[in-house]
């Protein structure tokens, strides 16, 4: 799995130094209203990190992490 940032531009969305296959399945995610995200390099490559993470199966439970949240109040 990959994160791209772009803009629409035209009604297209124009990704930035990303070439995608043609036909490629993609999933947009938008800010709803005014709110705007954007994320500098570090918090990107930790997000990445997160995902690779996640897909070698190296996860927490979220039972366990409410738990350890709960234990905290």
């Amino acid at each position: 799995m990959r994160v791209a940032s772009g803009r629409i531009i035209d009604g297209r969305v124009e990704l930035e130094d990303v070439h995608l296959p043609e036909g490629a399945s993609v999933t947009v995610l938008m800010p709803e209203g005014e709110q705007t995200f954007e994320a500098d390099a570090e918090t990107e490559r930790m997000l990445l990190e997160s995902i690779a993470q996640c897909e070698r199966g190296r996860t927490v439970p979220i039972a366990k992490v409410l738990n350890d949240l709960r234990s905290r109040e």
